[in-house]
């Protein structure tokens, strides 16, 4: 098992869990970034510190695997900042590393973590599976050309791919800057650890939010849905929990009663419309195929929170 970017967020909530799932025979874990071994491991487990980048790297960290979790990735605004940088990895890098698995001797699970970025503004009144991407960001319309190289691929027996469209993955701390989604992570500790926060969407603005520990639970599953069960199209649109920013502020308030912080709404049109403004997510193929969002917003904020994050 091959997992590139384990050091993210998203990695280090998924190697917890691998680390203590039976049947994996090894784990390779792979960054750019140096990072702790996940703790009690019950397979042989190494890192790889290293450019995903850089042609040599990645041609030496993809020998002999049977399944592969991708997702090291320039995101949303730095993408945007950056299109040079994120094409480097979001692309050409991410790209290349297909076409070196397409040459192994069985055909590997590639699971692919895309983005519900793809999916632009001017949103529709309703998202299902049957809905077009129309990204209008760098980062949603990178996602979407390698979901066509996956699914490609996939068709021509070359790999075994599963794309999921991750909606907003919370809690990230330290939620960088240059994200204008930063404030649906920057939430969760403000009203933990007390302190002001200026929202830049409206009290009635509404999300679509997974937990790091459910996120984790769908990538390991989505490694042993039968190629039979997916069929030829590789996407999905994963359920999630669609939620107002007031409905997510009071629930973060009864979880946190002594975290005295001050909450302000100051909505920016922007970032409302881009980040502020999803319509009922129908994901009804994926739910047939055993993918689950968190169940209240009482589970999200437990399965967010680094010091509620479990791996049964």
């Amino acid at each position: 098992m091959l997992v590139i970017g384990a050091a993210g967020f998203v990695g280090r909530a998924l190697i917890a869990r691998l680390a203590a799932t039976a049947g994996i025979e090894s784990l390779t874990l792979v960054d750019q970034h140096d990072f702790p071994l996940p703790a009690g491991a019950t397979m042989p487990t190494i890192k790889r510190i290293g450019d995903f980048g850089e042609p040599k790297f990645r041609q030496s960290i993809v020998s002999n695997v049977q399944a592969v979790v991708m997702l090291a990735a320039v995101l949303g605004g730095a993408a945007e900042a950056n299109y040079r940088r994120a094409r480097r990895i979001n692309v050409d890098a991410t790209l290349s590393l297909l076409e070196v698995l397409r040459s192994s001797a069985q055909p590997p699970r590639v699971v692919f973590a895309s983005s519900i970025a793809l999916f632009g503004v001017p949103l529709p009144d309703l998202i299902d599976d049957a809905t077009p991407a129309r990204p209008t960001l760098i980062y949603g319309a990178q996602k979407l050309m390698l979901e066509v190289a996956l699914e490609h691929f996939t068709r021509r027996s070359w790999l075994d791919g599963v794309a999921l469209r991750l909606p907003g993955i919370v809690a990230r701390p330290g939620a960088d800057a240059q994200l204008k989604s930063a404030y649906l992570n920057q939430i969760f500790y403000t009203l933990r650890d007390g302190g002001e926060i200026a929202l830049p969407v409206s009290r009635d603005s509404t999300a679509w939010l997974m937990s790091s520990a459910k996120v984790a639970e769908n990538i390991v599953h989505a490694l042993h849905v039968p190629r039979a069960e997916l069929g030829e199209t590789c996407a999905l649109n994963l359920p999630c929990l669609r939620t107002t920013m007031g409905d997510l502020v009071e629930a973060l308030q009864r979880e946190y009663p002594h975290g005295r912080a001050t909450v302000d709404y100051r909505p920016e049109p922007a970032i409302e419309a881009q980040f502020g403004r999803y319509p009922p997510l129908v994901a009804a193929r994926a739910r047939q195929l055993g993918f689950a969002a968190d169940e209240s917003l009482e589970a999200l904020i437990r399965g967010a929170m680094p010091a509620t994050l479990t791996v049964p």
